[in-house]
């Protein structure tokens, strides 16, 4: 015959209680570990823990000398909590998006570090968000764009701002703004004082290049094709720095490089044929829970940025 568990089948506020107990036990790998992020003693995590299993009579955990570690139970009940939670802060999302007033917290991702042109338009766009919603939280971070896709797709974010080289599944890009890509190469390089035409292809196959790091689309990949790919740099900054250093070609947007442009300290190579479109999107799940936010952000995006 199976034990019971004690826990009501309507789970009281202590239970929950208990049950964050034992989350945040879980995620930091130990009591003593979680002594910090709960701001109670070992001693009172034991006792909480002790309490959460004689209500469910289950065994959640094992501690000794051998560490912590779940038990099979354990497994499955942590498991259940992270449903459980994600299920709760689901419900206050939609119940957050019934009232006349939007509240809660509105997150932005960025897949890049933004320059001054767009800083000063993100600006515009935080302006009008504050206006027209003043009792939002706003998120704004930088993340990189695999994360970005998996929490727009998973509700934890609601806009991203990503490079549209290869389309998800479930999620709609609407493109922002388009500019070229050129190869360039700092001064101290070979390629600086040689006029273009001078510059083979041989030349540009020997030379040490940097690769993006990621699958770019398809114009883009077939002037990589054409490059020594001896080093990797995602960033737009990063990759400067590297191209900077003289020994390394790579491309960059001119906006990026403009002020290097202005004072002779990097230039562009053979822009009529080495260059490709960069193109900004604006990311958003096509089925959001909070769509309301979603369409917020699209309409003062659009505003801004056309």
């Amino acid at each position: 015959m199976l034990t019971q568990s004690i826990i009501p089948k309507r789970i009281t506020e202590y239970d929950l209680r208990l049950l964050r107990i034992f989350k945040v036990v879980v995620e930091n790998g130990g009591f003593a570990a979680a002594e910090n992020e709960l701001g109670v003693t070992r001693s009172t995590i034991s006792v909480h823990m002790s309490n959460l299993e004689t209500r469910m009579k289950l065994k959640l955990c094992l501690r000794g000398r051998g560490g912590f570690s779940l038990t099979e139970d354990g497994q499955a009940v942590y498991h259940g909590v992270l449903k459980m939670f994600d299920s709760l802060n689901d419900f206050s999302l939609f119940v957050g998006s019934l009232g006349k007033e939007l509240s809660g917290e509105l997150v932005i991702l960025c897949s890049d570090p933004l320059d001054e042109a767009k800083q000063t338009q993100m600006a515009k766009v935080i302006e009008k968000i504050n206006d027209q919603a003043p009792n939002l939280h706003l998120v704004l971070d930088v993340d990189s764009i695999a994360n970005i896709e998996k929490k727009l797709l998973k509700d934890k974010a609601h806009i991203g701002l990503l490079p549209n080289y290869k389309p998800v599944e479930g999620l709609h890009y609407k493109t922002l703004f388009s500019e070229p890509i050129f190869l360039c190469c700092a001064k101290g390089h070979e390629f600086f004082t040689r006029v273009d035409h001078t510059i083979s292809a041989i030349d540009l196959a020997q030379a040490p290049a940097i690769h993006p790091g990621i699958d770019i689309d398809v114009k883009g990949r077939e002037q990589l094709t054409k490059l020594n790919l001896a080093a990797k740099a995602y960033q737009f900054d990063t990759r400067k720095a590297m191209i900077l250093s003289g020994r390394y070609i790579g491309y960059l947007p001119q906006s990026t490089i403009q002020k290097e442009l202005n004072i002779g300290a990097m230039r562009i190579i053979q822009p009529s044929s080495l260059t490709y479109q960069f193109d900004l999107s604006l990311v958003y799940k096509k089925s959001a829970k909070e769509n309301v936010k979603v369409d917020l952000l699209k309409g003062i995006f659009s505003d801004v940025f056309a």
